[in-house]
């Protein structure tokens, strides 16, 4: 088995091959989709019952109640504490990083007043409760605890409920140290579909959220998937996917090491680098060989490269970035001399890593933005998660006497030509209103008085 693919845009049938390699499998495991199913229905049924037994079923936790799941708050703050220095700092300090560009991020309220008074705008709200779902399996991530909570905590979202998987009982401190870095306000051991279901129908002991953020393995995509609609989503998630270009001008061995740290993830990650020279693939390729048998994360690193990985010959950068577009990666490297230069190119990636030391890896823990990024293609459509998912817009209108009549006509004529006469009757009626009638309801009578346009 070749350690990666090697592919060049020039040879027969490269199309083909790439198709090949970007695909992934759609065929639902029916033996999944319903296993998730029956579990969301039981959940919602019997509420606590159901999670603590599947709690005890899959993750080997001998809960006698659902008080035996909840994570005090103050073993969070314990674990925090607990942590050796270095740790501690170091989370600390990838937290004020990222709330430090979330703050950017945050949506006001803002109105507008027309010439005769109408006045119209938007105003933003924080969701009321999130669930985080924060994977607990292969391996824990405090770092997503961060990404997730601290833009929800930006937005003002009043409570945050987390639910983390805890193996036979097994509790990562880090995970928990996170916890109360971000300020996450409950904390359950409970994971998979159970704890996507309890979040969304609410049990005894677990709140309804109005939405639920937090990636997760197969069963926890899937349920995320069946229960949006009850309850909003960040995304589905897929496996983790990089895409680097490359000039030549980058020590080979870093971009191999930037190759391996997304495709040591899992089995199914995505791991592609393009450049325009045959030589410098070859030191790439000889640095993955040389520096591959040392990793700790081997036989995932070998398969996933194996099955996903690509070294890809393009004919210029040009090239590379119309392949970075129809790609479409969740994290992209632009390891070039002057990667402005090709920014202006590039249309769809979830993040962006401008030069050679914008490494990958540093986006992931430390650098500010999120790394909950769309992957599977999806970013074509979507965007990295953010303040904005935590906030929601209404739109505000007030009518002016004097609208009313413009606007009135307008809709009276639309409305019947649509079929609908009590949308018609409606405008209508407003049509030719008394002054007096109209300061009953809160309007001055001239257009001077109405709001000034502002933001709030």
């Amino acid at each position: 088995m070749s350690v990666i693919h090697r592919l060049d845009t020039r040879a027969p049938g490269f199309d083909a091959a790439l198709a090949a390699l970007l695909d992934r499998d759609a065929a639902q495991d029916q033996a999944m989709e319903t296993a998730v199913r029956q579990i969301l229905e039981d959940v919602r049924a019997r509420g606590d019952a159901a999670v603590l037994e599947y709690t005890r079923r899959f993750d080997q936790v001998a809960a006698h109640d659902m008080a035996g799941l909840e994570i005090p708050l103050a073993d969070c703050h314990a674990a925090l504490q607990a942590l050796p220095e270095a740790q501690r700092a170091a989370l600390q300090a990838a937290a004020e990083r990222i709330q430090r560009y979330h703050e950017h991020q945050v949506a006001h309220t803002w109105t507008y007043t027309e010439a005769d008074g109408t006045v119209l705008g938007q105003q933003v709200t924080a969701l009321d409760r999130v669930g985080l779902y924060v994977p607990g399996g292969k391996a824990a991530y405090p770092s997503s605890v961060l990404m997730n909570a601290i833009p929800a905590k930006v937005a003002g979202v009043a409570e945050l409920i987390m639910v983390t998987p805890t193996p036979g009982g097994a509790r990562n401190p880090l995970v928990l140290a996170a916890a109360a870095v971000g300020g996450v306000d409950r904390v359950f051991a409970v994971g998979g579909a159970q704890a996507v279901g309890a979040l969304a129908y609410g049990t005894a002991t677990i709140p309804a959220v109005d939405k639920i953020t937090g990636p997760g393995n197969a069963y926890v995509a899937e349920a995320k998937r069946r229960v949006f609609g009850t309850v909003g989503i960040d995304m589905i998630a897929g496996p983790s996917e990089i895409l680097i270009v490359a000039d030549g001008s980058t020590p080979p061995e870093w971009l191999a090491m930037d190759l391996f740290s997304q495709a040591e993830h899992d089995e199914l990650a995505q791991a592609i680098l393009l450049c325009p020279d045959g030589a410098y693939l070859d030191a790439v390729h000889a640095a993955i060989e040389r520096l591959l048998p040392e990793q700790p994360r081997l036989a995932i690193l070998r398969q996933s490269l194996a099955g996903r990985g690509a070294l890809i010959q393009v004919r210029d950068l040009a090239q590379a970035c119309e392949l970075v577009n129809r790609i479409a990666p969740e994290h992209l490297e632009l390891s070039v001399a002057d990667p402005q230069a090709l920014l202006a190119h590039i249309r769809h990636a979830g993040a962006i890593f401008l030069g050679a030391y914008s490494s990958e890896a540093l986006g992931d823990y430390c650098a500010g933005p999120n790394h909950v990024l769309p992957t599977s293609r999806t970013a074509r459509f979507s965007s990295p998660l953010g303040v904005y998912d935590f906030q929601k817009r209404s739109s505000l209108i007030q009518v002016s006497p004097a609208g009313a009549q413009t606007l009135g006509q307008i809709a009276d004529t639309l409305a019947r030509g649509e079929g609908l006469p009590a949308h018609a009757a409606s405008a209508r009626l407003r049509l030719h209103a008394g002054s007096a009638d109209a300061a009953a309801h809160g309007f001055a009578d001239a257009p001077v008085d109405a709001p000034s346009s502002a933001s709030s």
